[in-house]
């Protein structure tokens, strides 16, 4: 336990406020001069305990809130906290809680993060054999607070993952011409980026685990009171590797139409109700 990177208490799942500042010092040069943008990765993140205990609660996982199965993101289900198993919903509290955004300001020397109650797109992600996640940018701003999405944390679930098995997460350059970094997606794992329109990432080959488990994984993300209303407002937005099969996303091109006729009051409405449904 007291060599996570993290440690908290895994049964109480805290840590004091200015430990966790100077836990997110340690890392701070080395995430803030990460290329082509700013991230880091860090192995043995919490302790053991915790890890297994979320591990454990998987085992009874509710109904997933969405299921993605699209040429750019296939059989990829989320899971919102709120329905979790006791120990891993309160685990997810612990990360919206003032000792770790000390730890994440500290690092990435972001400061006035801001964590997200709703949970948009966050939770407990799992990809099954085949499934994908092709090469993106993240959706800018909270379609309900209205703040700009800065900051994403993955912490990864999956025993002795092996590169072969696919999944790995990848960093790609700002003009999509080449992978920069490549993470494979294993236990207790952490990978934290900073998050803007080109800030291309994912993980585009295809989960092949030879029993058939599937990639598992804790995302999280950290908005700042910093959007500008005059700024255009984008979802995810999907990049083909060069020389792949990967395809254009259509559904994006459909909603930039919308947006370009629609007021602005009127898109927003509509822009929150088709990403809480995963469109």
């Amino acid at each position: 336990m007291t060599n996570a990177a993290y440690p908290i208490d895994p049964n109480s799942l805290l840590i004091k406020t200015a430990a966790a500042k100077s836990l997110g010092a340690t890392h701070a040069e080395t995430y803030q001069s990460g290329e082509p943008y700013n991230h880091i990765c860090i192995d043995n993140f919490l302790p053991t305990e915790a890890i297994d205990r979320v591990i454990e609660d998987l085992k009874q996982l509710p109904e997933p809130e969405s299921d993605f199965s699209r040429p750019q993101e296939n059989l990829k289900s989320s899971y919102i906290p709120e329905r979790l198993p006791e120990y891993t919903k309160n685990l997810f509290y612990a990360f919206n809680s003032r000792s770790f955004i000390a730890f994440l300001e500290s690092m990435t020397g972001i400061q006035g993060l801001i964590p997200d109650p709703y949970f948009f797109g966050a939770g407990i992600h799992k990809t099954q054999n085949g499934g994908h996640l092709d090469i993106h940018a993240d959706f800018n701003v909270h379609s309900v607070m209205r703040v700009e999405r800065r900051l994403n944390v993955l912490i990864y679930l999956n025993h002795d993952w092996q590169a072969e098995w696919g999944g790995n997460f990848e960093i790609w350059d700002k003009q999509m011409t080449q992978k920069m970094a490549s993470f494979v997606p294993t236990y207790n794992r952490m990978v934290c980026f900073s998050t803007g329109s080109d800030t291309f990432h994912g993980n585009p080959e295809p989960v092949n685990h030879p029993n058939g488990e599937p990639r598992q994984s804790i995302a999280l993300y950290y908005y700042t009171a910093t959007w500008d209303g005059t700024r255009k407002e984008h979802t995810t937005l999907f990049k083909p590797r060069p020389g792949s099969g990967d395809q254009e996303d259509r559904q994006v091109a459909r909603r930039e139409k919308i947006q370009d006729i629609l007021p602005p009051i009127v898109y927003r409405k509509i822009a929150g109700h088709l990403h809480r449904i995963g469109l």
